[in-house]
């Protein structure tokens, strides 16, 4: 922090070399992590792995949050949350913690992939950490543990509540200011006249107020002379690296008269929550010094608004920030194709005609992202005059301001700026403050790169009324990477086992959408049995013959997302150890469960866990043939020794039976049972199949008629 060595300079500066003083003054102080940008807050400790590739180190940000560094996740599970609970051991009593941010009138979503992504999390329900014992990623359909860290006794960072601004000029005054973390500053019930000529927020170093400081943007982000305040909550967020650890006092400061209208000093003391955009607003990621209002810079962030168009081929996000509105588009559309929304031409319907409109897509003549302000005169094509035109081919000006553009999975996602209100009234619509009609459409580029038509059912058609000054509007149900369609991805095909008797059993991916759900029809909960390195291949077996399964599925029965015991039964699901006692009744077990001298049962085909894992992420969607994505993987085992399951199919034994894991439902698939005599038919492919008892007879039966008539 600097200190009283560095406190007056009596000649002037300009305001670029005053930024650049206070960084170097303040750097030796940055050796304390607390004050660098490597502070996350409290350390509370790495996650423990227990499957799905968690990871991450978690960090007390304040009393409710947690900051979780580089978290990673495969997102292959079916219904993995964040979870907490003061429990000793993670179970299903805990808390979900909804991420990223909560859904009103809703559940939050599932957890879907993460490499290396830095997350915040907000403890629910008013909870504090105090309050909580452990953070787990948890899976509530099947209630297993892929990772926890436990919480120690720890003091996090503190809000820091400091006193008013002192009152001497032009009515200043204010409620107890308070700092929120180590950028953002809290300024309640805030009175100002407006009558100074050149007057900012400002900060700096020493005992008092001078001229040596530095502008801090107002509430939006704003480096114009403040204007009046009549009783405003606000909040300000210094500029660039500069740090609340790095100043002595908040001012009001005329800089044309060198004046105090009122200041607040920063205590030395601090030990505030670090920036990381968990209070109400996000730090300047926005911030241009510039420009007089907010310029968006990136769009790593969520938007606090959503709604869905053209059945949900197309969702909109937006947030206002001063008076520009922050706009992401994502739609399910080609790599040719574009979106457009915007303004509709006419108040209470929807009209394209006269309509203005942002139209957004990926250009594959240049390889870039656009996102392109368009009016339209006419329902045709642009001439150069009029038509579906870019307002920049017809004289204007293109106010939409490309932040970030993207495209995987089908869906191309586009987030731009553009201003309530335009210097270009003939060619650009003002956005009301107010509830107003919008339009989209989906169409194809040109050859120009420009919007082409579009198809009548590919554009809105009923009245989609949007206040793009609302906040924590949520009406987008699904996700579009959800909604991609699944009859475009293949399903592998699935592998067949027959005239073997030895069986290796482990733990593998599921395969997203082309494996293990496509293929039995059934939810799977990201793993899933590999028997002979191929995924859930229906095993045909003989009556009378005996088969040994090596099995590979875990014996630590304390970590459950870890402890997978094989097992072969009549029912399709499996999960025996998980059943009541009647239901267990009602299921026949063939072989690797046995039961104690109590008569409780337990599995007999526990041995050391080995799992094929991604190398990366989950790259199923990528690969048409299981035998591709099977190179993906890497093979992973602790210390140990496998288990046996050695069977001798007993002749009473059912055509159809399962195998199965002792503890969750859904991991393994089928196994025919045939008597001796039966073979396998090959296929075009070359994979074996069983062909039913009906059909061999039919079968045998025309070969041997035409040897007959031969």
């Amino acid at each position: 922090m600097i200190g009283s060595n560095h406190r007056r300079m009596d000649f002037a500066v300009p305001p670029f070399v005053r930024v650049l003083i206070l960084g170097i003054l303040a750097a030796p102080y940055f050796a304390d992590a607390k004050y660098g940008s490597n502070y996350y807050g409290k350390v509370i400790g790495n996650l423990q792995t227990f499957g799905h590739g968690i990871k991450g180190r978690a960090y007390a940000v304040d009393e409710r949050t947690i900051f979780i560094k580089g978290f990673s996740y495969d997102g292959t599970a079916p219904d993995a949350f964040f979870w907490v609970g003061n429990t000793p051991m993670p179970n299903p009593s805990g808390f979900l913690v909804p991420y990223p941010e909560d859904f009103p009138g809703r559940d939050p979503p599932e957890l879907r992939a993460y490499d290396n992504v830095d997350v915040i999390l907000k403890l629910p329900q008013g909870k504090k950490l105090r309050d909580i014992k452990w953070l787990s990623v948890w899976c509530r359909r099947f209630t297993v543990d892929f990772g926890h860290v436990f919480i120690p006794d720890l003091e996090p960072p503190k809000h820091r509540l400091l006193p008013e601004f002192s009152r001497l000029a032009h009515g200043l005054r204010s409620g107890n200011i308070t700092i929120l973390d180590s950028k953002t500053i809290y300024i309640p019930d805030l009175h100002y006249d407006g009558a100074g000529p050149d007057a900012y927020f400002w900060v700096g170093n020493g005992t008092e107020p001078s001229s040596l400081g530095i502008k801090v943007p107002n509430q939006v982000g704003s480096l114009e002379p403040l204007k009046g305040y009549q009783g405003e909550d606000i909040e300000i967020v210094l500029p660039g690296n500069l740090t609340v650890y790095d100043i002595d006092w908040l001012a009001v400061w005329c800089v044309m008269y060198r004046h105090n209208f009122g200041h607040v000093l920063i205590p030395k003391d601090l030990d505030v929550p670090p920036a990381l955009g968990q209070t109400k607003i996000t730090p300047p990621w926005w911030y241009n010094p510039t420009s007089s209002s907010p310029a968006p810079a990136t769009s790593n962030r969520e938007l606090s608004n959503c709604k869905e168009m053209l059945n949900g081929r197309v969702q909109v996000q937006w947030e206002l920030f001063g008076e520009d509105v922050q706009i992401r588009v994502s739609g399910r559309i080609q790599e040719d194709q574009y979106v457009a929304f915007g303004l509709s031409g006419i108040e209470g319907r929807s009209e394209m005609l006269g309509g203005d409109v942002v139209v957004v897509a990926y250009d594959k003549r240049t390889g870039n992202f656009i996102a392109e302000d368009y009016y339209m005169s006419d329902l045709a094509q642009c001439d150069g005059k009029k038509g579906v035109c870019p307002d920049e081919r017809v004289g204007g000006r293109n106010d939409a301001i490309l932040l970030h553009g993207e495209r995987k999975h089908d869906v191309t996602t586009v987030t731009y700026t553009r201003p309530l209100r335009t210097n270009e009234p003939v060619k650009d619509k003002m956005i009301p403050e107010s509830e107003t009609s919008v339009i989209a459409a989906i169409g194809s580029l040109n050859s120009r790169g420009e919007a082409n038509a579009h198809q009548s059912f590919d554009a809105t058609t009923d009245d989609i009324r949007i206040d793009f000054t609302s906040r924590n509007i949520h009406q987008c149900t699904n996700s579009l990477y959800d909604l991609t369609d699944v009859e475009t991805l293949s399903t592998w095909t699935p592998a067949v086992i027959f005239d073997q008797t030895n069986f290796s059993a482990k733990i593998g991916p599921t395969g997203g959408k082309r494996g293990y759900t496509r293929i039995t029809g059934q939810p799977s909960w990201g793993i899933a049995w590999y028997i002979n390195d191929l995924l859930i291949p229906e095993i045909t077996v003989e009556r009378g013959q005996t088969y040994k399964f090596t099995v590979e599925g875990g014996n630590d029965s304390a970590n459950p997302a870890r402890y997978h015991p094989l097992y072969l039964t009549d029912n399709p699901e499996g999960g025996f150890g998980q059943k009541t006692e009647n239901q267990q009744m009602q299921e026949k077990v063939f072989a690797g469960v046995a039961y104690d001298s109590d008569g409780y049962p337990y599995p007999t085909a526990a041995g050391r866990y080995c799992e094929w894992k991604h190398r990366s992420v989950d790259m199923s969607s990528k690969y048409e043939s299981f035998e591709g994505f099977f190179t993906t993987l890497e093979l992973q085992c602790d210390k140990g020794e496998p288990a046996e399951l050695v069977w001798t199919v007993p002749k009473d034994t059912p055509d159809l039976i399962y195998y199965q894991c002792y503890t969750h439902k859904n991991l393994g698939w089928k196994i025919n049972v045939v008597d001796a005599g039966y073979k396998p038919q090959r296929n075009v492919n070359g994979v074996e199949q069983i062909m039913p008892g009906i059909l061999t007879v039919i079968v045998s039966t025309m070969i041997t008629a035409v040897s007959f008539f031969r």
